[in-house]
């Protein structure tokens, strides 16, 4: 019980920064009219991924349905233990938008989307979803070649908070960068808009699923998990 209850809070801590911090730089720059809006809202959300990654990742440092849904396809977590990460993060996510809803005035919220994310006009469906896939598998793959491998440099969240800051710079002006159903779905509950929401859940999962499989038994096949990731041996 006990460590289902550290894994827990540490998910939904660590997911409540990333959605609060990342939430907050989408209306903070167009409060101030920020010429350099992008690098911004990239960098404050690479930045709090990377410094909640390297504090919480002796415990969990997940944040994101794709990654625990990886994790779980490779049975590098057990099915219970997902599910209590999943519980987490979407709670943590909801809570920080609403806790964005309180901080900010309801017009920049309400203009947000509660720092959501939403698809251009100037793309289908089809190439979001496409480009939302790409930057997951990009995270994951970063993920297990980073903080999963035992063989792996031990850089903390360094090269996962990057890989956040330039999945954004590339596909932000796209479709806004999620690349993380919690991150999407927490601001969607808040501000009462669902638009994208099928793409915000299917493209990243299935990009994580990809990068998790590939990462699992092309490059590092029945190399055991870390002892302090507190997850199970992979068969």
């Amino acid at each position: 019980m006990r460590d289902s209850l550290r894994h827990f809070a540490a998910e939904l801590i660590g997911t409540f920064a990333l959605v609060f911090v990342g939430g907050a730089a989408i209306m903070g720059t167009a409060i101030s009219g920020s010429q350099a809006g992008l690098l911004e809202i990239a960098l404050a959300h690479g930045l709090i991924m990377g410094v909640m990654v390297t504090a919480l990742m002796r415990i969990s440092g997940h944040f994101n349905p794709a990654v625990t849904l990886g994790f779980l396809a490779v049975r590098r977590i057990e099915p219970m233990m997902a599910g209590v990460y999943l519980v987490a993060q979407l709670l943590g996510a909801m809570l920080a938008a609403y806790a964005l809803k309180a901080v900010f005035p309801e017009p920049v919220f309400t203009a947000a989307r509660g720092g959501g994310q939403f698809i251009s006009l100037d793309i289908t469906g089809t190439q979001a979803f496409i480009a939302e896939m790409i930057v997951t598998f990009f995270l994951v793959l970063v993920v297990f070649g980073t903080a999963v491998d035992p063989k792996a440099p031990r850089v903390g969240g360094l090269a996962i908070g990057f890989t956040v800051t330039a999945g954004i710079l590339g596909v932000g002006p796209l479709t806004g960068g999620s690349f993380n159903p919690a991150r999407s779905f927490g601001p969607a509950v808040a501000s009462g808009v669902y638009e994208g929401q099928l793409i915000y859940w299917t493209a990243p999962i299935l990009g994580g699923l990809i990068a998790a499989l590939l990462y699992e038994y092309l490059f590092m096949r029945g190399a055991p998990e870390p002892v302090d990731h507190g997850t199970v041996r992979p068969a």
